[in-house]
């Protein structure tokens, strides 16, 4: 399934704005879990940054707990060695892969978590059947995944409701579907867990200080008219670059608005593998 898109693409400003996140703020659910010594497998780690957290999370003093990321973009594993390099983190590494055929033995490791991938395949339980075969009898599959039709904003804005429509039409047009929240739990049984085994939980992400908004609404802005989420929507009919500037510049508004929020929840799902 190489041939699958990826709404976002990997246009440095997707990188940039996905550089930002950390295991604390991405991972809440997972991290309670973590011991000293263990493995972890992070699917589609992007520029890996919360692939790194992990790692210092399971790093032990006899140098046993290690993270592994992987992605199918080369560029965007480059980059993740470089700042793992950069900061310092001896416990990573990282390499191309794809989730649908993981390139490990199988109980290879205590824990394979995906943050955010889920909602961009077109079939998202092949992904955690894959993702279970990897990790051990008593083992974790961490996942955690936004619902774009649950975020919300103040103050109503026109141009970011449009965002949200092309967004959504885009991501359909891939197969995937944006929405992915609410359907976790059913993907993660559809995956062969029993309910048993489950513990859901939800989180969001705010945006309401300054440093916030303007990290998320300039990185939008840019987004909107340079990225693959504006090529995808000038291809697929869904605007022009007119509205796409439209878009941006009511992304910088909102962004500039001392009074302006944003919601963005996902649903999380901590799935222990049956021992036996």
């Amino acid at each position: 399934m190489d041939s699958e898109a990826y709404s976002h693409g990997h246009h440095p400003s997707v990188v940039r704005t996905h550089a930002l996140r950390t295991a604390e703020d991405s991972a809440p659910h997972l991290i309670p879990h973590l011991r000293p010594g263990m493995s972890v497998l992070d699917v589609g780690c992007g520029p890996g940054t919360i692939t790194s957290g992990l790692a210092a999370l399971v790093a032990s003093g006899d140098g046993v707990g290690r993270a592994t990321g992987i992605d199918r973009s080369t560029d965007v594993i480059a980059e993740a060695r470089r700042l793992a390099a950069a900061n310092g983190v001896r416990n990573v590494a990282f390499e191309a892969g794809n989730v649908y055929g993981l390139p490990f033995e199988d109980a290879s490791f205590d824990v394979a978590h995906a943050h955010q991938v889920l909602h961009h395949l077109a079939d998202p339980v092949a992904a955690l059947r894959e993702m279970r075969r990897v990790v051990r009898p008593g083992g974790i599959v961490s996942v955690r995944e936004a619902d774009y039709a649950a975020m919300t904003w103040h103050p109503p804005a026109p141009e970011l409701a449009q965002w949200l429509r092309v967004y959504d039409a885009i991501s359909r047009s891939n197969g995937a579907e944006p929405n992915a929240g609410r359907h976790l739990l059913e993907w993660v049984l559809a995956a062969g867990f029993d309910a048993g085994d489950l513990s859901p939980s939800a989180s969001a992400w705010v945006y309401a200080t300054a440093q916030r908004r303007h990290q998320f609404g300039e990185g939008w802005a840019e987004r909107v008219r340079e990225s693959y989420y504006a090529d995808q929507a000038r291809d697929l009919g869904l605007a022009t670059r007119a509205d796409l500037e439209a878009i941006a510049q009511g992304w910088r508004r909102w962004a500039a608005d001392r009074g302006s929020m944003f919601l963005l929840p996902s649903m999380e799902i901590i799935a222990v593998v049956p021992a036996g």
